[in-house]
Parts: structure tokens; sequence; C-alpha cells
């Protein structure tokens, strides 16, 4: 029972570890250094600070006081440019880039994830030199104007800070529109419901107004009473005439054969 809780605390200690060791505040971990006070406070102001800090992994290329200088008088929007592509979206310490294969590595810096970027703006280039590890954009033509100077900190494989000799400025980043701010999103409208298309109402039928008919007054007789105006229609008697028609026809036809039979009997009783 013993083995089974120390096995579970044990794992309980991993996984705080593990927890913990992924997040970072840029700004605490500076505050150790004082050459690095206006650096961190540009990084502060521009707000570089807390979205370094919601990165899993970066590294850090640091200015000193003496090389921040250049950055303090310009507007800030500027600075935080310039600054953000000083932060690279990678874990390098002074081992990884001492083992580096090729001459020159080219690495995603914060700005290029901003979506700012123009070109190759977003990008550095780390060369090994003769002199040393070198730093410089990645735009075409630009120089290798940064050198290693000394690792400050560092924390496998999360952050690493690299003091740097001088700002790495790329080719116009100066000149370069800030980004949009971005879009609300718009409320969706509730759908319309769907409705049958509205008719014109019909025209109502005007039924054409049958004139009233006078009562059809009978002949008067002169001063005697009225006489009696009938009350059957014609058309009620038309049934009854068809049916004395039709049963008149009817019996002529029976006495018609009658005569017929009649007179066939009388010849075969002559014969």
């Amino acid at each position: 029972m013993d083995s089974k809780v120390s096995s579970l605390l044990f794992i309980a200690i991993l996984c705080l570890i593990s927890s913990t060791s992924t997040a970072f505040n840029i700004t605490k971990i500076l505050a150790q250094y004082p050459e690095f006070v206006g650096f961190n406070d540009l990084l502060t102001q521009s707000g570089l600070a807390k979205e370094m800090s919601s990165r899993e992994t970066i590294t850090v290329l640091a200015l000193d006081n003496s090389s921040i200088g250049g950055l303090n008088g310009r507007p800030l929007d500027i600075a935080k440019r310039i600054l953000s592509a000083h932060v690279i979206l990678d874990y390098y310490d002074q081992i990884k880039l001492s083992k580096l294969k090729k001459a020159s590595t080219i690495v995603t810096t914060l700005y290029q994830a901003s979506g700012a970027a123009d070109d190759r703006q977003g990008f550095l280039n780390i060369s090994r030199t003769a002199e040393g590890i070198k730093f410089g954009s990645a735009v075409k033509g630009a120089p290798l104007v940064a050198s290693l100077v000394k690792p400050v900190y560092a924390q496998p494989y999360n952050i690493s800070v690299l003091q740097v000799s001088e700002p790495i400025e790329a080719p116009g980043i100066e000149n370069m529109a800030p980004p949009p701010p971005p879009a609300a999103v718009p409320k969706k409208a509730p759908a319309p419901t769907a409705k049958s298309p509205s008719k014109a109402p019909a025209p109502s039928k005007v039924e054409p107004s049958t004139p009233t008919e006078s009562p059809t007054e009978g002949p008067v007789a002169a001063d005697g009473p009225a006489a009696d105006v009938p009350t059957a229609s014609p058309l009620a008697d038309a049934p009854m005439a068809d049916e004395t028609t039709a049963e008149a026809a009817s019996s002529q036809m029976h006495a018609g054969g009658a005569v017929v039979v009649i007179g066939l009997l009388a010849c075969m009783m002559g014969f």
C-alpha cells in the first residue's frame, strides 16, 4: 500500500514540474540583470513581454543599456517591430548555435507571426563566421550586423536569452504600416423565417346584379275581384306535359301492336 502511495506522489510531483517548466515571465527574468533595464522596459511598454510569455519556446536576443539607446527615441510602434524581430520562435542556446551544421540558418521571429512583415523581414539569418556567430535580417542583401556577446539565461527547452552587440533592423521595417486591429466578428443575424410570397388580394368577384322582376300581374277585370295568379311556374308544368305525351305515345304503340296481331291471326285462320 505504501509503495502505491509513493508512486502516486512521485507522478504528481513530475506532473507539477512539467506543468511549471513551460511557464516563464520574461520581465522577471530580465529584472535579475540591471544591464538590461532599458530593454526590459521597452518590452513591457510595447506589450511584447506579454506576447512572449504566452509562447512555449523562444530565444530572446537581448540588448544591454548601451545598445538600446537608439530605440528609445523612436515611436513605440516602430521600436516594437524591431524588437519583435529579436524574438526567435525556437530554442537556441550557445551549445546549439555552436553545432549548427549549415553556415547560415534562417529562423522565424515573432515579427513574422504578427502578420505585418513584408518579404523576409520576419526572418533572421544566423551565420557561423570566422569572428563567431553573427545575426542579420534575412532580407536579401541585408548585412550581418550583430554578434553574439554571451548567453544570459536558459531554461531548456523553453526560453533562452542571448546578448547581442546591436539592434537588428530589417530594411524597410520602419516604413511599414502598422498591422490593422483584429476585425470584430459580427454577430449572426437571426435567419429570416421563410414566408410564402405575399399575393395581391384577388379582386372581389362582383356578381352582376339581377334586375328584380316585378311580380306579374294577371289581367284585372274591370270593377271585379282580381284574378288569382297561378302559383306554379311554367317550368314546373313542363315535366308533366312530357309525361302525358310519353303515355299517349305508349298507348298508341300498344294499340297498333294489338291491331297487327289480330290481323295476323285472321290471315292464319283464313288459310
